[in-house]
């Protein structure tokens, strides 16, 4: 007589539905110890990598192509290596200290879920100007004459326009004159710049003769 819950023929329960070791842990804890998914595994803190750009860039904007190599685990819990491209638009006026997330792009684990990847912007620095906020900073350097009967300078600019800027003030040592409109671009309204601040560096001559010495001590005394 065949035992109850069973059949004669086959063998097989019918009110007994048995499940694996997997199910019964996945019941009581959660997750599995074979499950290779999220589950159970953590985040670690985002990886930080420096983008090196140019004020150039940092003006007009550009594109970059960031190479990455990475582990990955697979639905089998082996480990891999994938190789991609990241994009990254620089968005001008962007500053130092900027930063762009990929999410999820960083090395995963067995154990750990992948870290985003978070690229920094940082500024090269430049030649010619100094950044500060939205505005430009660049040194001329004038004889004392033209810092005295006035002078013209040219600027060549970081998308490459070259701008005279009349100056009809007398310049003394450490002044600045301020050119408006001619800075950075503004990151959230690129159509709105900051200023170009110039600051002047008066250069006296070495040596004067008594002629010239009494006809500008004439000029400058009255």
């Amino acid at each position: 007589m065949p035992p109850p819950g069973s059949t004669g023929n086959n063998g097989r329960a019918n009110g007994f539905n048995p499940r694996n070791a997997e199910d019964i842990f996945a019941e009581f804890f959660g997750s599995s110890p074979f499950d290779f998914g999220s589950a159970g595994r953590s985040k670690p803190p985002p990886v930080e990598s420096k983008l090196p750009c140019t004020l150039e860039e940092l003006y007009s904007g550009s594109t970059r192509k960031m190479k990455i190599s990475r582990s990955l685990i697979d639905t089998n819990g082996r480990q891999g290596q994938e190789t991609e491209v990241l994009t990254i638009d620089v968005k001008p006026g962007w500053k130092k200290g900027t930063k762009i997330k990929f999410p999820d792009k960083g090395n995963e684990t067995v154990n750990q879920l992948p870290a985003d990847l978070v690229f920094v912007i940082d500024e090269k620095p430049h030649d010619l100007f100094k950044r500060d906020g939205n505005d430009l900073i660049t040194s001329k350097r004038v004889t004392l004459a033209e810092a005295i009967g006035g002078t013209t300078v040219s600027i060549n600019t970081l998308d490459g326009r070259n701008v005279p800027v009349g100056v009809t003030d007398i310049i003394s040592p450490g002044h600045e004159h301020v050119v408006t409109g001619e800075g950075m671009p503004v990151a959230k309204e690129p159509r709105n710049k900051g200023d170009l601040k110039i600051k002047f560096d008066v250069q006296f001559p070495t040596r004067l003769t008594t002629d010239q010495k009494s006809a500008l001590k004439r000029v400058l005394v009255g």
